[in-house]
């Protein structure tokens, strides 16, 4: 009777985890949705600019870039922790090493969102409020700010392409998440990797889109079938 009472308790408890893992992925695919819809619309003059056209830029339209950067950043970073429990919570006991190591880098890249979105919004803020007495040291500021954020979270996709890499090799052959998944996940992940080197930052966007795949796909799997275990042919469907 308890052994049955203990097994029940556990499957719900996995069954929560996953839709609230779930429901995770989907919200993150959305902010890179948001995030790519704004960067190459509205924030179109924002990218590539020099500083002094940044900040005036900064100023005219600080209220679409905290909203982008709210959600970019810190939904993102909110998004992304339930999911990465329910990922642990599903292949832990299949690839304990790689589902322990793949979670630490989920957290830190959510701590990391959370920074990033923090001094964004912060910064603009302070951009604006100083370029009113001083264009000189806003421009500076600007200039900081920066290259703050580029290196928390915008020049390369490090952190995020290990945990995408880590789980998708941890679910290999395991059956836990459909093969497709796992192969648009190392494809990504390489894709995160691979801005790491100078010069080819722009491949971002490759992991940016696959990310928007991965994270809906994995949302649908773990919407579809909460429970810890299930045949690869059952996953895949």
């Amino acid at each position: 009777m308890t052994t049955t009472t203990t097994t029940t308790i556990h499957a719900a408890s996995a069954s929560t985890s996953a839709r609230a893992g779930a429901i995770g992925g989907l919200i993150a695919a959305a902010t890179f949705i948001f995030g790519i819809a704004l960067f190459v619309t509205s924030l179109s003059d924002y990218i590539d600019a020099t500083p002094a056209e940044s900040v005036e830029f900064l100023v005219g339209h600080q209220s679409t870039l905290f909203a982008w950067y709210l959600v970019i950043f810190l939904v993102f970073g909110v998004a992304i922790i339930p999911l990465a429990r329910a990922l642990h919570h599903r292949l832990a006991d299949v690839s304990p090493q790689l589902a322990d190591i793949g979670a630490v880098f989920a957290y830190i890249w959510a701590g990391l969102m959370f920074a990033t979105g923090m001094v964004s919004n912060i910064g603009i803020t302070a951009v604006a409020d100083l370029d009113e007495t001083d264009p000189a040291a806003a421009e500076a500021l600007w200039s900081s700010v920066d290259a703050v954020t580029e290196g928390l979270g915008g020049g390369n996709e490090l952190v995020g392409g290990m945990w995408i890499l880590l789980v998708s090799l941890a679910a290999w052959g395991t059956g836990r998440l459909p093969k497709g998944l796992n192969v648009l996940g190392i494809v990504s992940s390489l894709a995160g990797l691979v801005t790491l080197v100078p010069g080819l930052s722009d491949v971002g966007m490759i992991f940016g889109l696959g990310s928007i795949a991965w994270f809906a796909w994995t949302g649908i799997v773990l919407l579809r079938r909460p429970e810890l275990t299930a045949p690869a042919a059952d996953v895949a469907r």
